[in-house]
């Protein structure tokens, strides 16, 4: 009997083996999956730096601050279902796209430096960035040329289009950036490494220098402003704006640097850019006190009922432009990336709609394309049809 029994005590012994061993080399697995996520939260410099504590100390000056954290003037909570919203961003739903890559129309260093003086022009880029030329200068608004709005290329989707209007290596120098809050797809690390050698002044609002800081900008580069801050460059007067959104790029820094719109003033033009914002009265306050405006930037787009209040619908972004008193406004935050639920031409559908009831005058121009205020012939085409699926 002990001699049958022999052979069945060496399989169970060896089995018992084999399974510790795997679940060794599954633990190992694990563990360094948890290491490598551990000290890419800890050391990957794309996450930024927080604001020192003296700035903290300076921030808590303001009515809108908060036990170490910026707030919105109006209460704006996000009722988000995590393990739904995951889901829903796995499906796969071909209308959140373009059906093939956009081609945006191409511009030169030439043509940007050759720019007359007594003209302003703009320039898309898709989603939130712009090339704007006033009064001689050369300004960039929200300058994201990454191809992924994350932390990581593994953790978002690409930009629609293979190739930007102009790539940053070919850009003259730039008289100044503008940011309005610190999230991936308006802030981002590499466009930020290479532009910081060809900017002369950086405007943030407050906490942002801190990344900027952090990723070799020097200091006197950057003025960080509160809201309803004003400052004056080169013949512009720049006005720090409220905007009804939040911040944050890593797990523990939320709201920890300020979200704002921007007001920028020549002696000819007077043009409004929103950054991110839920709608509020912010815009008819800063209609009252800077408008009329002659061009503005308004977000549209990367919107849902769960995040209503930080985030306009299309309809409400016509009605902004109503409460700003903007002559002219063009949709953004759309064209670029899938940030949301919605079809990737759902924005400005809606807005167009929305636009036409409420008397409101809206440019689509394509990605790349002039923008000239003032002009007569201003671009209106649909052009976004002929990358929808039939």
């Amino acid at each position: 009997m002990e001699e049958l029994l022999r052979p069945l005590a060496l399989e169970i012994l060896l089995m018992k083996k084999i399974l510790k061993m795997v679940g060794i080399a599954l633990l190992s697995f694990v563990l360094i999956i948890i290491l490598g996520v551990t000290l890419f939260l800890t050391f990957s410099p794309q996450f930024g730096k927080s604001p020192s504590k003296a700035q903290k100390q300076e921030f808590a000056k303001t009515d809108h601050y908060e036990d170490g954290k910026f707030v919105n003037r109006s209460a704006s909570p996000m009722n988000i279902d995590i393990i739904e919203n995951l889901k829903e961003f796995t499906k796969k739903a071909p209308e959140r796209s373009p059906a093939k890559a956009i081609d945006p129309l191409k511009i030169d260093s030439a043509q940007i430096a050759n720019h007359p003086d007594s003209s302003t022009q703009l320039i898309w880029f898709g989603h939130s960035t712009f090339l704007l030329q006033i009064n001689g200068l050369k300004l960039l608004l929200d300058p994201m040329f990454g191809d992924v709005p994350s932390p990581h290329p593994f953790l978002g989707e690409k930009r629609y289009s293979n190739e930007l209007p102009i790539e940053i290596e070919n850009l003259p120098q730039i008289d100044a950036v503008i940011f309005s809050h610190d999230h991936y797809d308006h802030l981002d690390y590499k466009s930020v490494k290479k532009l910081k050698d060809k900017v002369d002044h950086f405007f943030v609002p407050l906490g942002l220098g801190s990344h900027l800081q952090y990723w070799g900008v020097a200091g006197e580069k950057i003025q960080e402003l509160d809201w309803w801050q004003e400052t004056q460059f080169r013949g512009l007067r720049l006005a720090c704006t409220p905007a009804r959104h939040f911040s944050g790029r890593g797990l523990f820094d939320r709201a920890a640097t300020l979200w704002a719109s921007w007001v920028i003033q020549s002696k000819d033009d007077n043009i409004y850019f929103s950054g991110d914002s839920g709608y509020d009265e912010h815009f008819k306050k800063i209609g009252e006190k800077y408008g009329p405006f002659d061009f503005a930037m308004l977000e549209c787009g990367q919107y849902n009922e769960d995040w209503k209040y930080i985030h306009m619908m299309p309809e409400e972004t016509a009605q902004a432009a109503v409460d700003l008193r903007a002559k002219l406004a063009m949709p953004i935050h759309w064209g670029a990336f899938t940030l949301a639920f919605h079809s990737w031409t759902d924005p400005v559908v809606r807005v167009k709609a929305k636009a036409k009831e409420l008397g409101v005058n809206l440019i689509t121009p394509q990605i790349g394309e002039a923008i000239e205020l003032g002009a007569l012939d201003l671009p209106q085409k649909e052009w976004w049809l002929k990358y929808v699926e039939d």
